[in-house]
């Protein structure tokens, strides 16, 4: 079925709901009663319809008590020693982390429906105050908190992030851009940002045993993420969140030594002649039928969803999807999202499951603008097509420059940091680009693309118009909002 999105029907302002026709550019603010600004929408809004309002999935089995919150206040100021796991640019480097047997090739496309808003002191130096001060104190391209980089991407109000074992896209919420001191796009690249420094920090501090426990990495982020924003800094917002980190498991399988041809006919002959010297075993060595015990590994997925982001886990070979996170609303275009006087948190609110995989699976992580415009058939389609011409050598290497490519303006299908791409980043882009063994990137741009069209369509069918006119809301043509595409293939670890 398609998805319900966040709403764009109700928009919190001065801390009152108010009432609004449908629109793409807005999304719904979910407030708890009683919370900072009067009345929270969950008490204004539709309160003649309480039965229409999806009750998401309680939190699966996998839980985990919240690890208390150790960032420091935000400073603009590097640290004179970065931890092991970080590389010389600041970037997360997952080469310091225990090897798993399995990794991910990873690729991405973005496409903003408006230019990112800059991050705000002190995650980035404010702009020169005087025409005599150097210019380059204003660097735009290098955001910090608690004197770390600030990892990921931003795009629009999305952000999202990709290593070798986790992957995720958050999606903000664009109502908080109405708001005074509201920053959606600095919330969702904070929580992936703190979510991802857990991960992390405790797989290289368990070492070799490293067993995952997701609700805890992310239910720190968010505290973490609270703490970044709070006073003296006050910034407000609010979004969705959905990850996933590859791991493995044990298989334990017992296989039968069966005897050889040889060997059964020598052993008939030998019960027929009992005379005969015989070369059998003694009696008390290993039979033929006793068990061996041999182990094995297999690829496990760790999908950690809060909201109506979505993983969505594709089989080539059988052009099936083998699995997608169920989406969490308060009510229709309105996603359960962690933030400022959100009732959700992710201990109470977030659902992981564990998804077994296989080599050459596909894994995608994507915000609401993809899975609005298409349908779980088409993103199918898309992908598996995209990945045969790759495999077929009908796409060159060197796709991403020309047509496509990086040598001409920075524009909103590029990668963000912060406000936009500097020339370093730009440069890795089109060294990975080119680099694109596995065709992660270009699956990824031609998802966004086929997205894309649909969004800007105004005469388009789409799952977001399909769901509007069942709730009784006129909507037509896609939905025009930030697209944003993780693409993962998973590969044995040589």
């Amino acid at each position: 079925m398609p998805n319900f999105r966040k709403a764009r029907s109700q928009i919190a302002g001065n801390g009152v709901g108010v009432a609004a026709a449908v629109h793409p550019s807005h999304s719904s603010i979910a407030r708890g009663p009683g919370q900072q600004g009067g009345l929270g929408l969950l008490d204004k809004i539709r309160p003649s319809k309480p039965s229409q309002q999806p009750s998401p999935s309680p939190p699966t089995t996998i839980q985990a008590s919240p690890t208390p919150s150790s960032a420091a206040t935000p400073t603009r100021s590097t640290t004179p020693s970065p931890p092991p796991y970080v590389d010389a640019s600041g970037r997360f480097d997952a080469s310091a982390l225990p090897k798993l047997p399995f990794r991910f090739d990873t690729g991405i496309a973005l496409f903003a429906k408006r230019t990112p808003r800059p991050f705000p002191p002190p995650f980035l130096s404010p702009p020169s105050a005087s025409f005599s001060d150097p210019l380059s104190t204003h660097d735009r391209s290098r955001a910090y908190v608690g004197g770390q980089l600030i990892q990921g991407f931003t795009n629009g109000d999305d952000a999202v992030f990709a290593s070798d074992y986790f992957i995720c896209a958050n999606d903000g919420v664009g109502a908080w851009s109405t708001r005074p001191r509201g920053h959606a796009g600095l919330w969702a690249r904070l929580i992936l940002h703190f979510w991802a420094t857990a991960i992390f920090e405790d797989a290289l501090r368990q070492g070799d045993g490293y067993q995952p426990d997701p609700v805890a990495y992310l239910q720190r982020a968010y505290e973490q993420t609270i703490e970044a924003t709070s006073a003296p800094n006050d910034w407000q917002g609010t979004t969705t969140a959905t990850g996933a980190q590859l791991h493995y498991r044990r298989i334990e399988r017992k296989e039968q030594q069966e005897p050889s041809n040889q060997q059964a006919s020598e052993t008939a002959a030998q019960s027929e002649d009992s005379s005969a010297p015989t070369s059998t075993p003694p009696a008390d060595s290993q039979s033929p039928s006793s068990p061996c015990d041999t182990s094995e590994v297999e690829p496990v997925l760790y999908v950690t969803n809060l909201g109506d982001s979505q993983v969505m886990v594709i089989r080539p070979s059988t052009r099936e999807v083998i699995y997608k996170s169920a989406e969490q609303w308060h009510w229709f275009d309105c996603p359960r999202q962690l933030g400022t006087n959100s009732p959700d948190t992710p201990s109470e609110c977030a659902v992981v499951d564990a998804v077994p995989i296989q080599e050459g699976d596909i894994v995608l992580a994507m915000s609401d603008g993809v899975i609005d415009n298409l349908w779980a058939h088409e993103i199918v389609a898309k992908v598996t097509e995209s990945l045969a011409k790759w495999q077929r050598g009908e796409v060159s290497v060197d796709w991403a420059v020309g047509v496509r490519g990086l040598d001409r303006q920075p524009c909103e299908a590029d990668l963000y940091e912060g406000a936009g791409v500097s020339e370093d980043d730009d440069w890795q882009v089109r060294r990975r680009r080119r680099r694109d063994d596995s065709g992660m990137w270009y699956v990824a741009q031609e998802l966004m693309e086929a997205a894309k069209a649909i969004a800007v369509d105004p005469f388009a069918e789409s799952p977001f118009m399909e769901h509007a006119i069942e709730e009784g809301l006129a909507s037509g043509g896609g939905k025009l909002d930030d697209i944003s595409v993780v693409a993962a293939i998973c590969r044995r670890n040589d």
